[in-house]
């Protein structure tokens, strides 16, 4: 069929036309492309151009209630490789080999990879100065040393499960470094420049420098000091008593602050690579769970005493060494019992029968509610991680028999700081504080305190009268009963021990005991109270025998720490057979010696210094407390009647 010209003059029409269409959008495209995706399209070519080192933010430190630094960041260089500018990946790999300890194959495929930057690593990570400088000598293309940081503990094991440690990427692992790593880690910075593909700059271009951004410090409720005081306690125990373990907790009981924490074995956070997983992974004052034994008995005597069923002084009891309760004899510590003795003996003795006779008067209803008012059976919330429950019998399960010895401290499993916690609020007025170790956070460049951590009030569990009672009571126990070893002279000291019977292999264990002692000072306004427990020690294993003078000892040296003055009215200690008791030295200035010795023979020796027939100063002064049989230097002159020294000077 012959074509006509106007068919021809058709088909090119409709052929010039899809040509302009084309074309059209093309140029719609190229358009789209350069004014709608340009700016992302530069962006990204910009970014693959783009290379970056890597400044790491300062950690946060963290610091004691005073300010004191318990940790803290040093500078440590970091070996960083950028493969693109490594002309000779061999020669490179060889000589950081002998430097940085490490294979040279590993190096080399670090230094091999295609990314922007490597780190090598484990070697080239927080290298000292002088490797750093070893590295910069040998002048390699494409290896750069650049700042890092690591933590440092100037007191070593110091406050270790508190703190806990962090890893080689500066994140928190366990303790506060964990807890709160967001706020502490900051974010890091960098140096970016645009590089061709050899890794050279690009003209034209210029280094960006992104500045770090620091963490925040946190500042603790810790003091460093009675941290100290304890942690030395704790040591030495371990080391008398050959213990499998030793914990100990201070808490202020009118706020839940925690003033020190510590657990024995401990370890070092600097070196926990050195160090079974078990010690630094389990924080024992908040993780261990176990019968408390008689410190218990306080929450029973707080529940008998708010619920009018006791008269402390009036009201007596006998303890003839046992009590038979639902077929079951449950014995008294005291082979042959206590005798007739009011109920405020029965506290000071910590007589078993007289509180299963309290646990009964209350009914198991009554004194479950107040066990689990006061904390027991839940996790208390302390801003720790790893914390355990504790168990206590369901309502279900409690017959009479688990009714009295759940009295006594026995049947029921708690934690350390649940103890801590519930005696806080038993002594403090009735009011259960929420236990924390985060005080505040500060901002580290102008130190403006951003935030602060106020006390939570959980509940009031008993009035302030009842609570006022239970101090007079534990004062008691530590001036005349089984807590005297926790005396202290010019303190106030309230208190209680607890001796409790192990669990192996579903037996109560005859030979093995967990002791403890909670105390607190001054007993008529509580600024402290202190919780100690010494797991199976070798030899004697009473709570008032081990852990009490390891509490006296935390205790008295904690007070004067805290500035916390002496107090008057404090309760005489009722001294047994073979104790010493304490006086007071009198006011010997301006007597004769024929007075001294009337005056003095049967309570302290006398050392004389000088000749005269006066006295004319003394050591140690008035009012100092001595073992009596102490000797006093006193020193002699004759003096005129009318010169002679004023009394007390």
């Amino acid at each position: 069929m012959k074509l006509t010209n106007v068919t021809l003059r058709k088909r090119l029409l409709w052929t010039i036309a899809g040509l302009f269409v084309l074309f059209a959008a093309l140029m719609v495209r190229l358009a789209y492309v350069q004014l709608g995706l340009g700016a992302e399209l530069s962006a990204k070519a910009e970014e693959s151009w783009r290379r970056n080192i890597t400044f790491a933010a300062k950690r946060g430190e963290i610091l004691d209630r005073q300010g004191v630094a318990l940790t803290y960041n040093v500078t440590t260089p970091t070996v960083l490789a950028i493969p693109v500018q490594i002309k000779d990946p061999e020669k490179t790999a060889q000589k950081l080999a002998s430097v940085l300890g490490m294979s040279e194959e590993s190096i080399y495929k670090l230094i091999t990879k295609r990314t922007s930057s490597q780190i090598i690593k484990p070697g080239g990570r927080k290298i000292t100065m002088e490797k750093a400088q070893q590295i910069r000598d040998l002048e390699l293309p494409g290896i750069v040393v650049t700042e890092d940081n690591r933590r440092y503990y100037p007191f070593g094991d110091l406050a270790a499960h508190i703190l806990g440690f962090t890893g080689i990427d500066n994140q928190g692992l366990t303790g506060v470094e964990q807890r709160h790593n967001d706020r502490l880690r900051g974010m890091n910075g960098s140096i970016a420049y645009l590089s061709d593909a050899g890794g050279r700059l690009m003209p034209g271009s210029a280094e960006k420098y992104i500045q770090p951004k620091d963490g925040l410090n946190l500042q603790l409720t810790i003091d460093k000091s009675v941290q100290s005081i304890m942690e030395r306690e704790l040591d030495q125990a371990m080391a008398k008593f050959q213990a499998h373990s030793a914990l100990a907790i201070a808490m202020n009981p009118k706020t839940g602050e925690i003033l020190a924490m510590a657990s024995r074995p401990a370890y070092e956070p600097a070196l926990y690579q050195q160090y079974a997983s078990e010690i630094y992974n389990r924080n024992l004052p908040i993780w261990m769970t176990y019968e408390p034994g008689s410190t218990f008995k306080i929450i029973t005597l707080a529940a008998a005493l708010e619920e009018k069923k006791v008269d402390l002084k009036n009201e007596r009891f006998f303890d003839p060494g046992h009590v038979e309760v639902g077929g079951a004899r449950l014995r008294c510590w005291k082979k042959g019992g206590h005798g007739s003795q009011t109920f405020l003996e029965v506290v000071e003795n910590s007589c078993n029968p007289g509180f299963v006779a309290l646990g009964q008067r209350l009914g198991k209803e009554k004194l479950f509610d107040y066990i689990r008012n006061f904390g027991f059976g839940s996790k208390t919330g302390i801003d720790l991680s790893g914390e355990e429950n504790g168990i206590l019998f369901k309502p279900s399960q409690v017959g009479p028999v688990e009714l009295a010895t759940t009295a006594f401290g026995q049947g029921v499993s708690v934690t350390p700081i649940q103890q801590v916690a519930a005696v806080s609020a038993a002594i403090n007025g009735g009011y259960l504080y929420k236990p924390y170790v985060a005080k505040a956070w500060v901002q580290p460049e102008t130190g403006k305190v951003l935030e602060t951590e106020e006390p939570q009030l959980v509940r009031r569990v008993i009035s302030d009268e009842t609570s006022r009672q239970v101090r007079e009571a534990l004062e008691s126990v530590v001036a005349k009963g089984t807590g005297r070893p926790a005396f202290i002279e010019g303190y106030r000291v309230g208190g209680k021990t607890g001796t409790a019977q192990k669990v192996v292999n579903g037996r109560y264990s005859s030979t093995e005991h967990i002791v403890s002692f909670i105390g607190f000072a001054p007993a008529d306004d509580p600024q402290i109270v202190v919780y100690t427990a010494v797991d199976n020690p070798k030899g004697i294993q009473f709570g008032g025998v081990v852990a009490a003078p390891i509490v006296q000892n935390i205790l008295r040296d904690a007070l004067i720490a805290m500035k916390v003055p002496p107090r008057e009215n404090q309760v005489p200690k009722e001294y047994k057979y073979g104790e010493t008791p304490i006086e007071t030295v009198p006011n010997l200035v301006g007597a004769s010696v024929q007075d001294l010795y009337e005056e003095l023979n049967m309570n302290f020796t006398l050392i004389k210094s000088g000749s005269g027939s006066t006295v004319i100063s003394q050591a140690p002064k008035p009012g100092a407390r001595l073992e009596r049989g102490s000797a006093i230097r006193i020193y002699m002159g004759n003096v005129p009647k009318e010169e002679a020294p004023e009394s007390g000077s």
